[in-house]
């Protein structure tokens, strides 16, 4: 078992001194000159203890596997003889117990085949750092006596591109915003590697990075941003990549982005543990621990409060941070950036603060254009537990391109007429074609068919769906079409219109013209009815064959007078809430489109759930008041909104296999179960803090009861959700959301 104070990436000092001057290093130019101390290069016997406490470390927290990175200086200096040494060192203590992701950063002015044939063998990737052209690459990449390491540099990366590309990881770059960038990213493109990582100069308040404009590092990688999406995203940019995916959840590719514990531990010539090299920029001795391997294990160096202070997430981050709407994605910048000498030390915003917020809501915008995608705006608003209506049309879309996809997959499950009349429609008339499969049961047929034994129709467990969609479809596009098209249970159904009983056979003939469907030897439509509320109007299906997917069983098409009750207590329902509990009106009405009756519970209870697989539909057992209909609505529209936003973007670890408390039931649930309760809860909540207002004091004293028990309990779930250690960073930024939208009603008298 892994456990959360694992360290599971090494930085090596194997040599500490460097062949060239580069005025921007942060290891021999900056604060702490620590390394004129230390030995010039790793002895053996230094490099095979520390593999020996990495291999014990790796041992005690079930590590797979360790990345290690060999570094300087110039890793090079060390020479091919003694790096062969250093690297078998390295290997023989860790053989058995874990693999090894063993890489190296160097300038690459020393590289040539006998180095490249070594790492060959010892399976070591090679990182080259160049700074773009020949003109950027020699503002500070230079030998001492001021020589261009450029042909040199240039040299080493077409060795590797071309002679060893097994072992070519990429570009390393350092900004520098006198530089053009769109030369520079030109430049490093020219050389095909397979990634490019722009590094953000080492500074502190202290010694701040000169600035041209308030932005000018954000509109230097903003420009080259733009370059890289224009061109459909032609190599791996970290930074870049790291914005994207975490943006949606993902994880971060870099420590210098995102929430993720920082797990990096560096091992020093002499065998000292430090922390991350950056800090050598803050104040000299800012990277010390104090510890080294001979006399100290990996654990004790992990328990440093340095390190410590690098694994608190959000809430180790600073006032202002904690409440900006991209921390999830920036984290605050790196450690070192942060850093004042007023006695605040590292909590501060990053000194790049400015250019992280600029440069990251860029690229969140650039990658959110297509339709599939959620801009951090939209989750920003998602997370306070209403959602705005821009919020709700980007969910709405989002659900739409992913309803696109899995139609044309289940479709193509079964080919034949029906799907080359669908895949017509959607050529020629992709409006018609998204309104024909915009009912929400549409998506639980095609997830059901693409689960199903013989998905491929030769069961018949198509149910007819695809010929009526098809039929559907072609009638919205005006299109004619002649189809066949299977009888389910006596009946033909097309999605949202209704059901033609047909009795008798099991199959029928399906001809559309002018817009209208004419069904062979059929009885007369039983329509979908709606439900209408001034002018909301909402489907009520009590016919659809696969909307028997929710928690409860649907119940039987309703008579005219359990049909004329829902009408009653909808309209009710629907003018209390969008007086009452207005915030949640908009997204309602703009994703809602299906209620699905369902049977009533024993005993006068009350039913209701979502369908992960129908976004835009609740399922609802009428209740014995419109008042208990509108707090449903409420309630399971909360799941219907989270399921969405699950569908794109991951907000906890979905490796996490733990099961946790809710306070509202007896069985413990899985992560995402409590996610979706305390999200849906915000809106039970909020539902009776609002009715202790009302002027019937009865009502008033329930609803005060029901907030009393309803709101400690989410509060409580919700401190559950960012103890868990399981939400990625976007995650533990939503439930930061839902959190603060629960603390705003502290005040309330029947909070306690």
């Amino acid at each position: 078992m892994t456990s959360s104070t694992a360290l599971r990436q090494f930085v090596l000092k194997v040599h500490g001194r460097c062949d060239l001057a580069c005025d921007h290093c942060y290891v021999f130019e900056h604060a702490d000159q620590s390394w004129r101390a230390r030995p010039v290069r790793m002895p053996v016997a230094t490099m095979a203890r520390t593999a020996r406490r990495i291999a014990d470390h790796a041992a005690a927290h079930g590590l797979k596997e360790v990345s290690v990175v060999l570094h300087g200086g110039e890793p090079l200096l060390a020479g091919v003889r003694h790096l062969a040494d250093l690297i078998a060192a390295l290997r023989a203590p860790l053989r058995g117990v874990c693999e090894v992701d063993l890489r190296m950063h160097t300038n690459g002015v020393l590289l040539d085949a006998r180095f490249c044939e070594l790492f060959r063998e010892q399976g070591v990737k090679v990182g080259i750092s160049l700074d773009g052209d020949r003109a950027a690459n020699d503002r500070h990449r230079l030998y001492r006596d001021g020589r261009s390491s450029y042909d040199k540099a240039v040299r080493a990366v077409e060795l590797l591109r071309d002679g060893y590309p097994d072992l070519f990881s990429g570009l390393l770059c350092t900004i520098d915003v006198a530089n053009d960038p769109v030369a520079v990213y030109e430049a490093l493109v020219a050389h095909r590697p397979p990634a490019i990582d722009f590094l953000w100069p080492h500074h502190t308040w202290d010694a701040p990075p000169l600035r041209p404009s308030a932005t000018a590092y954000a509109d230097w990688l903003i420009e080259i941003a733009d370059r890289w999406f224009a061109g459909g995203r032609p190599v791996p940019v970290r930074i870049f990549d790291s914005i994207v995916s975490a943006g949606r959840g993902g994880a971060s590719f870099t420590e210098s982005l995102g929430l993720e514990p920082a797990d990096v531990l560096v091992v020093e010539t002499d065998g000292s543990y430090e922390q991350a090299d950056s800090l050598k920029t803050a104040y000299d001795g800012a990277p010390a621990t104090g510890m080294d391997v001979f006399g100290h294990a990996v654990d004790q160096a992990a328990g440093h409060p340095g390190i410590e202070a690098r694994r608190g997430g959000l809430a180790a981050l600073s006032a202002q941070c904690r409440e900006c709407p991209v921390v999830g994605t920036c984290g605050g910048g790196l450690f070192a950036h942060r850093y004042r000498g007023d006695g605040s030390g590292f909590g501060n915003p990053s000194v790049y603060c400015p250019d992280l917020l600029a440069v990251i809501e860029h690229v969140q915008e650039l990658a959110s254009r297509p339709a599939h995608a959620l801009p951090p705006g939209a989750l920003r608003s998602l997370a306070t537990g209403y959602g705005d209506p821009a919020a709700i049309a980007r969910l709405r879309d989002a659900q739409a391109v992913g309803r696109r996809v899995l139609v044309a997959k289940a479709g193509a499950a079964g080919s034949g007429a029906a799907f080359d009349v669908l895949s017509r429609v959607a050529e020629t008339a992709p409006e018609a074609f998204d309104s024909a499969v915009a009912h929400p049961y549409v998506r639980a047929w095609a997830v059901h068919r693409l689960r199903a034994p013989g998905s491929d129709g030769s069961d018949g467990s198509d149910g007819g769906m695809l010929a009526a969609l098809a039929a559907v479809a072609a009638a919205r596009a005006g299109t004619s079409a002649e189809l066949t098209v299977p009888v389910r249970d006596g009946a033909v159904y097309f999605p949202a219109i209704g059901r033609y009983p047909v009795p008798g056979r099991e199959s029928t003939t399906v001809r559309v013209h002018d817009g209208e469907l004419h069904v062979d030897a059929a009885g007369p439509l039983e329509p979908v009815r709606q439900l209408r509320a001034g002018t909301f109007t909402v489907a009520l299906d009590d016919l659809d064959p696969y909307r028997d997917c929710h928690e409860h069983p649907a119940a039987a098409r309703l008579d005219a007078g359990g049909f004329a009750r829902w009408q009653a207590f909808f309209e009710e329902a629907w003018t209390l809430l969008k007086k009452e509990y207005a915030e949640y009106a908009p997204g309602i009405a703009g994703a809602l489109t299906t209620i699905v009756p369902l049977e009533a519970p024993g005993r006068g209870g009350s039913a209701s759930s979502a369908a992960r697989d129908a976004f835009g539909s609740v399922g609802i057992a009428l209740p014995d008041r419109p008042a208990t209909l509108c707090l449903l609505l409420l309630h399971e529209f909360q799941h219907v909104k989270l399921g969405a936003v699950l569908d794109f973007v991951d907000l906890y670890d979905r490796a996490d296999r733990r099961l946790y408390d809710a306070p509202w039931r007896t069985d413990p649930r899985p992560l995402e179960g409590l996610l979706q309760g305390t999200y849906a809860h915000i809106a039970v909540a909020d539902f009776w803090r609002r009715r202790t207002r009302d002027p019937d004091p009865d009502v008033a004293a329930e609803a005060a009861h029901q907030f009393g028990d309803w709101y400690p309990k989410t509060v409580e779930a919700a401190g559950t959700l960012q103890e868990s250690g399981a939400l990625t960073g976007l995650g533990e930024q939503f439930v930061a959301g839902m959190r603060r939208t629960l603390e705003g009603w502290a005040a309330s008298p029947a909070a306690g």
